[in-house]
């Protein structure tokens, strides 16, 4: 079965609202065939559609794109700068969410699109929610995650604005940067984990990167560690060996919050699995006694942490 694998769960990155510019927002997606090999250095043809209020929502926006993939199978394209099917992108009122960015994709490059998948967005940017002049916006529209909570900022459970110990989208703010958007971006930690094995086979997946752990998760074939993400949710992947370090170094904010929401706490000697592969046999880990890095056999139980992006 063909299928398309998106790596940035909550997809946008960027938003431009000048007045000589198109709205826009940043997506990629690694392209697998039926055999699950990667669709590489050619060009796709995509439909994307923003759906309202679920994955099988009414779309209120549609454009069609041919971008072209990577050596890596990545294909990279800004939404809102396709060619229009249905609606404009500026028309979207990003306060009447939650929104829903369903692709389609055919790998020939046409319109026969064969593969499809629907992500839920997670936040929208300053900038598209106040173009649309809402009154008294102060932050990002807080979309439906993993505690099902909606509405406009400010709202309980909303994207915004964050802290390090917020209790949001699921999970609690361990790591927050400013990106260059002028925007908070950072780390959520699930609050709760399990146990799991990182692949019962040693087969190289290639899922090496470490400072990029959605990339990553997406690659672990045949992993039980990746199994149990995927329940979580859609935006939860397994942290790379360097976020996992990230967690480690801010574990102060974190388990404070985790023990004041009575969740489960962080261990203080467990070994946690990353997503960043070694090699063919074994992955990193990170030890929360010391808050070393070494690799393991991929067949070992450890424990299994998710995380996500905002």
């Amino acid at each position: 079965m063909k299928k398309i694998i998106t790596i940035l769960a909550t997809v946008l990155i960027t938003a431009s609202v000048f007045a000589q510019a198109p709205q826009k927002m940043s997506y990629q997606a690694v392209i697998r065939n039926a055999s699950n090999a990667l669709v590489t250095s050619t060009p796709v043809g995509m439909r994307i559609s923003v759906l309202l209020g679920s994955s099988s929502g009414t779309a209120v926006y549609v454009e069609t794109q041919t971008p072209s993939t990577n050596a890596n199978g990545l294909v990279s394209l800004e939404i809102g700068t396709g060619t229009p099917i249905t609606g404009t992108f500026a028309g979207i009122n990003w306060a009447s969410g939650p929104y829903f960015i369903k692709t389609e994709t055919d790998p020939t490059g046409g319109t026969a699109y064969t593969i499809a998948g629907t992500n839920e967005l997670m936040s929208v940017p300053y900038a598209l929610f106040s173009a649309n002049g809402t009154p008294g916006a102060t932050g990002p529209i807080g979309l439906t995650g993993a505690t099902g909570a909606t509405g406009a900022a400010g709202a309980a459970g909303s994207a915004g604005p964050f802290h390090l110990g917020k209790d949001t989208l699921g999970g609690i703010v361990y790591y927050i940067y400013i990106g260059s958007d002028n925007l908070q971006h950072g780390l959520i930690v699930r609050k709760t984990e399990s146990t799991a094995v990182w692949q019962t086979a040693g087969t190289l997946t290639n899922a090496n990167r470490t400072e990029d752990g959605a990339f990553n998760t997406n690659l672990m074939t045949s992993s039980a560690a990746a199994t149990y993400i995927a329940t979580l949710g859609a935006g939860w992947y397994l942290p790379s060996v360097d976020e996992l370090n990230l967690l480690w170094d801010n574990r102060y904010s974190a388990q404070k919050a985790l023990r004041a929401g009575g969740f489960t706490l962080l261990s203080a000697t467990d070994n946690y699995w990353s997503s960043t592969e070694n090699n063919a046999s074994n992955a990193f880990y990170i030890n929360f006694f010391n808050g070393n890095a070494a690799n393991f056999g991929k067949w070992n139980t450890l424990s299994v942490r998710g995380v996500r992006a905002f």
